[in-house]
């Protein structure tokens, strides 16, 4: 079994990494080319009256990203005073940066405007288990403001099993589940829209939508055009470049079929580290880490890999499967 990831060395690099004064992290600037990392972690002191669902809303991060980054820590209860990661660095999903990226593993959403040298990034509620959310590439194919809902019967029937039956159109309005904009998708059945609920974002809450905070899709509404390209991925590994090293973000991978087996994860590993062939050229893998960053699943990247003519690294064999 792949070992939990040890304390000392995630808070030291958390130490380097974090910066004071939390912002939130709506508009990034890309990185320089052959760079991937886009943020910096942050830390706040909790309030007495503050939970992660709180936390979330005010810096656009999702709950379960919190839990990630915050182990130990009562997510309902953080305490005053007690000091809250906030996981607000990312490595860029692999692929073009261009229109919109769903990353559903990390329930995030990234968005590249066209002529402009930013990234826009948002937490995500997904399908749940049995109503999964797809992996497409499609497009924003419509966009409305104040939606009516009209449920489909699978969910009209899910609703009047548990003694809650739904109407057969729900009016636009604060009790509408869509909030108060919605994206139509090519991939029929599919959307990106608000909610009349603030918990749920960033985490598996839906019936296979893709579920915003309301101000973060009133802001997409005004800057996301119709023909948008929409590519979704389930990417719990992302290698990634920042100053000539490598970095790994690992997230708890999704499996509607119980927990992935260590062997599993170490395929998806290293298939994920094969996609990016630019990351082994004369660099030095400290599998070590990489084995403790899989462990963590904190969603934090860590820095994995030196190019040679530095020190030598604490191991050089592939992923332990014991």
């Amino acid at each position: 079994m792949l070992p939990r990831f040890p304390a000392v060395t995630r808070y030291l690099s958390l130490a380097a990494l974090c910066v004071a004064g939390p912002v939130a992290a709506l508009e990034l600037p890309l990185p320089p080319p052959g760079e991937d990392i886009v943020g910096q972690v942050q830390t706040v002191k909790a309030k007495y009256e503050d939970t992660f669902a709180d936390l979330g809303t005010t810096y656009d991060l999702g709950y379960l990203e919190m839990v990630a980054a915050n182990p130990g820590v009562d997510p309902w209860l953080p305490g005053a005073g007690t000091e809250v990661v906030l996981p607000t660095r990312f490595i860029l999903p692999p692929g073009p940066r261009e229109g919109i990226v769903i990353n559903l593993a990390e329930y995030r959403l990234y968005y590249y405007p066209k002529g402009r040298n930013v990234v826009y990034t948002f937490p995500l509620g997904i399908g749940r288990e049995g109503w999964g959310s797809p992996i497409a590439h499609t497009s924003i194919t419509a966009k409305t403001p104040n939606p009516t809902w009209t449920p489909p019967a699978s969910i009209k029937a899910e609703h009047a099993a548990d003694g809650d039956p739904l109407p057969n159109v729900v009016p636009a309005g604060p009790d509408n589940p869509l909030g108060p904009f919605k994206f139509t998708l090519g991939t029929p059945g599919y959307l990106i829209h608000g909610s009349n609920k603030k918990f749920g974002i960033g985490m598996r809450t839906s019936h296979g939508c893709f579920r915003m905070f309301n101000n973060n899709v009133l802001e997409m509404a005004g800057m996301v055009p119709v023909g948008t390209s929409v590519r979704i991925l389930n990417d719990p590994y992302k290698f990634g470049m920042s100053g000539g090293k490598v970095y790994l973000e690992a997230h708890t991978p999704l499996d509607d079929n119980g927990s992935p087996s260590v062997v599993d994860k170490h395929t998806a590993v290293i298939n994920a580290m094969l996609k990016r062939e630019d990351i082994t050229n004369n660099l030095r893998m400290n599998w070590d880490v990489v084995r403790d960053v899989v462990a963590a699943e904190d969603g934090l990247p860590v820095e994995i890999a030196v190019p040679n003519t530095s020190a030598p690294v604490a191991s050089a064999v592939p992923l332990d499967l014991q």
